[in-house]
């Protein structure tokens, strides 16, 4: 494409957006009759007629409306492009802050939050553990490690780049003194240990075959720490259904006994959350693409 042709779109863009040749040319430096011109060149390329012209009105036809919602795209790309390029190495340097679950964090995101500053050494992170649901933007984190389905948020972008698996699990002196547990209905007869978001516990979900069944009642105790439930379970406190990885070491060592083989729990993504911006800051990317690349190198 001749750069000429960039010029008439930026120009077309612009008049679109001002609603007039008049009114356009205090955005693009040029005369009203410049853009006259170009507009002209820009329609005898295309083959048709991009605006609807007359002494009193001045509108966007059909196929001037499609033209112009990609050239939108186009531009704001090559904008996107030259931002990045020009801020390339501004990637490598600065402070980044990210909020992270606390097991899941202190477990399998610091060892590479730690080969991160390795390879970069002149950036820095602050790093924030809570299993709470952090505030990004008025708490001023650049990007956080979340578990579970996303919740709708016009100011945050979300990305699944791993997922987890589920376990039902109690202690053995608890099972020794407890009644049979042999469906996921036999629960409602026994203390469960419930995690919960924003003061709410959240349901346990299993499958066998087809069949999904949903499970949820009155906690003996609920907390918004995993950690805190898998201790309590391996006190014999009741049965948790917490992640895999979590209760891995209570399982290996006899502390925790798995529940309920034979139904399948649902595996909950793990998501990096970030705030919209119109250009990505390039060591949020750069963190983005390295713990992404990491865990697809060695699935959690």
């Amino acid at each position: 494409m001749a750069l000429g042709n960039i010029n008439d779109i930026a120009t077309f863009v612009a008049v679109s957006k001002a609603g007039g040749y008049t009114a356009a040319t205090a955005q693009t430096g040029l005369t009203r009759s410049a853009i006259g011109k170009s507009i002209v060149r820009l329609e005898e390329r295309l083959h048709v007629r991009l605006f609807n012209r007359t002494p009193r009105s001045f509108s966007l036809t059909d196929d001037g409306r499609a033209f112009y919602a990609r050239c939108l795209l186009i531009l704001e790309e090559l904008e996107e492009a030259e931002s990045m390029m020009a801020t390339r190495s501004e990637a490598h340097t600065g402070l980044l802050r990210i909020s992270l679950p606390l097991v899941l964090g202190q477990l399998y995101v610091m060892p590479i939050v730690e080969r991160f500053l390795q390879q970069w050494p002149e950036l820095r992170t602050e790093v924030a553990f809570s299993d709470r649901l952090v505030d990004l933007i008025d708490e001023g984190f650049d990007v956080a490690l979340r578990i579970g389905e996303p919740k709708y948020d016009s100011s945050l972008i979300s990305k699944t780049i791993a997922s987890e698996a589920m376990l039902t699990c109690a202690a053995p002196a608890y099972l020794a003194a407890a009644g049979p547990i042999a469906t996921p209905d036999d629960l409602h007869a026994h203390q469960c240990l419930f995690f919960a978001s924003a003061g709410r516990s959240l349901p346990w979900a299993f499958q066998r075959d087809e069949q999904k069944i949903s499970f949820s009642k009155a906690a003996r105790l609920q907390a918004d720490s995993a950690d805190v439930l898998c201790r309590a379970a391996v006190n014999g406190m009741g049965i948790v259904h917490l992640p895999a990885y979590l209760m891995r070491e209570a399982i290996a060592t006899g502390q925790l006994h798995v529940l309920l083989p034979d139904y399948q729990t649902a595996r909950h993504p793990i998501r990096i959350v970030y705030p919209v911006r119109k250009h990505l800051s390039p060591k949020v990317r750069l963190f983005i693409d390295f713990l992404a690349g990491a865990w697809q190198r060695a699935p959690l």
